[in-house]
């Protein structure tokens, strides 16, 4: 039986709702709960690499602020099947000429859904091209 990923879809998309909350208004210790609590995680940033759930946690404490005025525009969450799925989606800041990109892979765990690879990058907005229409689940 095939399993119904529109309701994988709406979870992760919940999910990821609440870790952007957390990001935004600099909620740290719940920042880590969204992470994969195991050596394998890695998430690429702009200008860094982590390897591990320590290693992220330590890097969000000396992080700059994201801002309050951050705007997410074209989110897509793409079921995998029923224990995995992408969430990929970019951002903005009124006044920046740069876009920001950035895509997760979330996995269910025993104790609910958990980011298991980021990576988020920056562009200059005249340099991005856009083609297609974003698809969400």
């Amino acid at each position: 039986m095939e399993p119904d990923l529109s309701t994988v879809a709406h979870e992760v998309a919940e999910a990821f709702a609440r870790y952007e909350d957390a990001l935004v208004h600099e909620r740290n210790d719940e920042l880590d709960t969204w992470f994969w609590d195991d050596p394998a995680i890695v998430r690429f940033g702009i200008a860094e690499i982590q390897y591990g759930p320590a290693a992220i946690a330590a890097w969000r404490r000396r992080a700059p602020h994201v801002g309050f005025d951050r705007t997410l525009r074209n989110t897509c969450v793409v079921p995998l099947g029923p224990d995995h799925a992408v969430v990929a989606t970019e951002f903005t800041r009124p006044g920046r000429p740069t876009v920001g990109r950035q895509s997760q892979v979330w996995m269910r765990r025993p104790d609910g859904w958990r980011i298991v690879h980021a990576h988020v990058s920056v562009l200059d907005e005249a340099d991005v091209e856009h083609a297609g229409t974003p698809q969400a689940r």
